[in-house]
């Protein structure tokens, strides 16, 4: 086991973590990136059981209806990272200038461009930029309470195709993006916390972005059965894709790092799932073909020439992705999905321990965290924390979001759990 650090502040704390060396405390993450936060029903909650002033809470990601935890509540929690995103929302507008929005009688507030209607069916709808002249890009059933995209597939012609129409969505960073990114950069290092940052453009085939949910008139193949099949039967096509996107990335986060060098811990690189609950979406071999080469071109970028730390999300069965994720320079795996198969926790930290910093898995959000009681929940809380703490690489998180509807006594046993752990030490 490493030796022991002792940690004066959250930052320290998560930088020990994330070079693999046993920090004073397991650092916490809730809120700090779109796969690590809160619903927004949630966090309402939270701040009624910390008994905080009570104020409606900012949906900051509207996609997922994801609730922005504030100091007091983030203090609350007794949380070690905040996060920083990109300057507009998965629906193109960006988040500020807020009003207020229900959701399912709770009063929230929302970005101002968040324009919605209901159809017959009792579907909200909500629009791309805001613009109420275009169709709508994605739904809520009634009743619900996150967004589905709307797929707005033109119809394809095999001799017409044109990479160029999956690309039309990234580009050189715009002076607005960057000047963003620089003062909520900032703000956020300011905290004394740990920061992961979500700069965007680096997502490769990400199934919730492939439809163009933020697009207006989404050109290309953006339906998501259509992207699935090409990257087995076109992958000349996604190769080109892949390879642009790379090249536009690459020059972004060199004026990204020019303008903030490293006062950022850690990069949100990629959302794109491998994984199902029992298998995978691609065989090793296609993803080592298809997608290694450009999360290479990634990471040894940012490697070479930052401190940063990368970060890949990806559901369900990836054990056998693994060698090829830390091969290609990923730091950290983010839910770590302990009920699908393969993924037993014991094992990933044997095997893999040493080499990926496990972002999640300390509790299930499927059956324990939203169904179990709270005795189950702190059960197995404790033991997650045992088996992941163990010379560092372990930053606490859920195995993805904390979904709308989970009982705020199980989440209170969830963190109480952990620094009931950490008191241990």
């Amino acid at each position: 086991m490493a030796n022991l650090v002792s940690a004066t502040s959250s930052r320290e704390r998560l930088i020990a973590t994330l070079n693999h060396t046993q920090p004073d405390r397991i650092p916490i993450d809730f809120g700090g990136s779109s796969t690590t936060g809160i619903h927004v029903s949630c966090v309402a909650a939270l701040r009624d059981r910390y008994g905080l002033e009570k104020r409606p809470v900012r949906v900051h990601e509207p996609f997922q209806m994801l609730g922005m935890l504030e100091e007091d509540l983030l203090d609350a929690m007794g949380l070690d990272v905040v996060g920083t995103f990109a300057r507009n929302t998965m629906f193109g507008f960006p988040a500020d200038e807020w009003k207020t929005w229900k959701l399912n009688g709770l009063e929230v507030l929302v970005p101002n461009d968040f324009n919605t209607t209901v159809d017959a069916e009792g579907n909200t709808l909500i629009y791309p930029e805001g613009d109420m002249t275009v169709p709508p890009s994605g739904r809520m059933p009634s009743g619900g309470f996150f967004f589905d995209c709307i797929i707005r597939q033109d119809p394809i012609h095999e001799e017409k195709l044109n990479p160029e129409d999956n690309l039309e969505e990234f580009g050189p960073i715009s002076q607005a993006d960057l000047d963003h990114i620089v003062r909520t950069t900032r703000a956020a290092s300011a905290s004394g916390r740990g920061v992961i940052a979500s700069f965007g453009g680096t997502a490769l085939g990400d199934i919730a972005l492939v439809p163009g949910p933020f697009l207006k008139h989404p050109k290309g193949i953006r339906d998501v059965t259509e992207w699935y099949v090409s990257t087995s039967s076109r992958q000349d096509y996604v190769h080109k894709v892949f390879e642009r996107q790379c090249e536009i990335a690459i020059g972004n986060l060199e004026k990204i790092h020019a303008a903030i060098g490293d006062i950022v811990q850690a990069v949100f690189i990629c959302g794109t799932d491998f994984g199902t609950q029992t298998s995978a979406f691609c065989s090793v071999k296609t993803f080592n073909s298809l997608y290694f080469p450009y999360y290479k071109q990634v990471n040894d970028w940012i490697h070479a020439h930052t401190q940063w730390k990368t970060f890949k999300h990806s559901c369900g069965a990836v054990s056998k992705f693994l060698p090829s994720f830390i091969e290609c320079g990923i730091d950290i795996l983010n839910p770590v999905q302990c009920s699908a198969t393969g993924m037993d926790p014991e094992q990933l930290k044997a095997n893999f321990g040493d080499r990926l910093v496990f972002w999640g898995g300390g509790v299930d959000t499927q059956k324990v965290l939203p169904f179990g009681t709270a005795a189950e929940v702190r059960e197995q809380v404790l033991r997650r924390c045992e088996i992941f703490a163990p010379g560092g690489g372990f930053v606490f998180n859920t195995i993805h979001n904390v979904q709308a509807a989970t009982p705020v006594e199980n989440i209170v046993a969830m963190l109480d759990a952990v620094h009931e752990f950490n008191g241990r030490r």
